[in-house]
């Protein structure tokens, strides 16, 4: 009977083993990449000219790797979905027109349930990239496209596990995916647009204006004004400052709690005192349609809590740190 010593797993060799599977994996990746040629460009060029979407298909080990591509490729520029090769054969098939682009993943180029729908797409005039590791299996043969992703061996110590050729099936996905991004432009905006729930979609989307404090909210104090007016101004609206505007509403400058305290700690007598004499000329200053992330690196860089917002030199707005924590920009 079984004791539970001899009945427990052994790590034994794990960080070896790891090792291993992780040298073998990236030597398989390593290979790809002196592999690509024409065939690679003739698939971008494909992708790039689908007046549909990139359809995706595998089954197994292959559908999973497809699954994610076709995401990759989507939050890209390239709409793409994924559609199950099986469930193409049954009814799921009608979801592929002719101005589609079918990517079919098999490593052996042999699945039958890929097989099945080949001629169906093909009669609709579908054009198909067909991602094998053997040049010489049917789906390379039925492909418009074909490109090898042959790897020596899988890294599973049985050779059997899909581990290295799934490994290489989702590089080269992934480089198919950022060579359409690059030819089509598609910048960190475009991104966003596609991540707006996540943390990246908020740093490239919020703006300045969606942030700021605007209107009444806003410290200010004409050019005119004594240092005590500015602290009344800095305590009622408690952003730590007050803008110093001139009669236009031009910014002039900035007086700070910071200013203050080192007016206080000189001894100076603040009662009277003008606070276009003491102000910051020249403050860190950021335009309302700015990304909220360029204010939060300049806020940082410059180790500033606030910035003063404003629009052809007006001000229009004010920020503050906690404005970019709140907004979960900082």
């Amino acid at each position: 009977m079984p004791t539970a010593e001899t009945s427990a797993p052994r790590r034994g060799n794990a960080l070896e083993l790891a090792r291993t599977v992780l040298n073998i994996e990236s030597q398989a990746v390593a290979g790809l990449a002196g592999r690509l040629d024409e065939a690679f460009l003739r698939a971008v060029d494909l992708l790039l000219a689908c007046r549909g979407r990139v359809v995706v298909s595998g089954v197994g080990k292959s559908g999973h790797i497809g699954r994610k591509i076709a995401a990759t490729l989507a939050s890209t520029g390239t709409p793409a979905m994924f559609v199950h090769a099986a469930e193409a054969a049954h009814g799921d098939l009608g979801m592929i027109t002719a101005a589609d682009v079918l990517v079919a993943l098999s490593y052996s180029g042999e699945t039958a349930e890929l097989l099945t729908i080949v001629p169906a797409v093909k009669r609709e005039g579908t054009p198909l990239v067909a991602i094998t590791g053997h040049a010489d299996s049917s789906l390379a043969r039925h492909a418009d496209v074909h490109l090898d992703i042959r790897v020596e061996k899988e890294a599973c110590p049985l050779n059997l596990a899909p581990t290295s050729s799934t490994t290489a099936m989702l590089a080269l996905g992934d480089a198919l995916a950022v060579a359409c991004l690059d030819a089509r432009g598609f910048g960190p905006e475009d991104f966003a647009r596609s991540h707006p729930g996540g943390a990246l979609g908020r740093r490239l989307l919020t703006r300045v204006e969606d942030i700021m404090a605007t209107g009444e909210a806003v410290p200010s104090v004409p050019l005119t004004a004594s240092v005590m007016d500015a602290v009344r101004e800095i305590s009622r609206k408690r952003l730590g400052m007050t803008a110093v505007v001139d009669a236009d509403g031009r910014v002039a400058g900035i007086f700070t709690d910071g200013d203050l305290r080192r007016l206080l700690e000189r001894g100076a007598d603040v009662r009277d005192l003008p606070v276009a004499e003491v102000m910051t000329r020249h403050p860190l200053t950021i335009g309302p349609r700015a990304l909220a992330a360029e204010a939060a690196k300049l806020i940082e860089t410059t180790l500033k809590n606030q910035l003063l917002v404003v629009d052809d030199g007006r001000l229009v707005g004010a920020l503050h740190a906690h404005d970019l924590t709140a907004a979960r920009v900082l």
